[in-house]
């Protein structure tokens, strides 16, 4: 049994918070069964990432990388886009001096 998409998110955050990083809900979607989109900014480098959820075929949870790009702008254009196909999409922003993501789940590499 899956989580709800709105305690799964409080989990994220939690993380996130416990490791030093701050995260904050900046879009909240459907409370049980939204879709996440994940944007991590490093504020060492100037980098930012997003991660969006998706599933295998086994029905396994993993993220992935929808666009390449690692400037904040070209992400926040994404989740635009993303917002006006889905609008129980959830968006949650970390920001990390490491750049890390906190996702407990497998993330597929580029």
């Amino acid at each position: 049994m899956l989580l709800s998409t709105d305690i799964w998110v409080s989990a994220l955050i939690r993380r996130a918070e416990i490791g030093g990083a701050f995260a904050v809900v900046a879009r909240k979607g459907d409370a049980r069964a939204g879709s996440v989109l994940v944007k991590v900014l490093n504020r060492s480098d100037g980098t930012a990432r997003l991660y969006s959820e998706a599933t295998r075929m086994e029905g396994d949870r993993v993220w992935m990388r929808p666009t390449p790009s690692d400037q904040e702008p070209d992400l926040d254009r994404y989740i635009e886009r993303a917002l006006k196909i889905d609008p129980d999409l959830w968006v949650v922003e970390i920001e990390d001096k490491e750049g890390r993501h906190f996702l407990t789940e497998p993330v597929e590499r580029v």
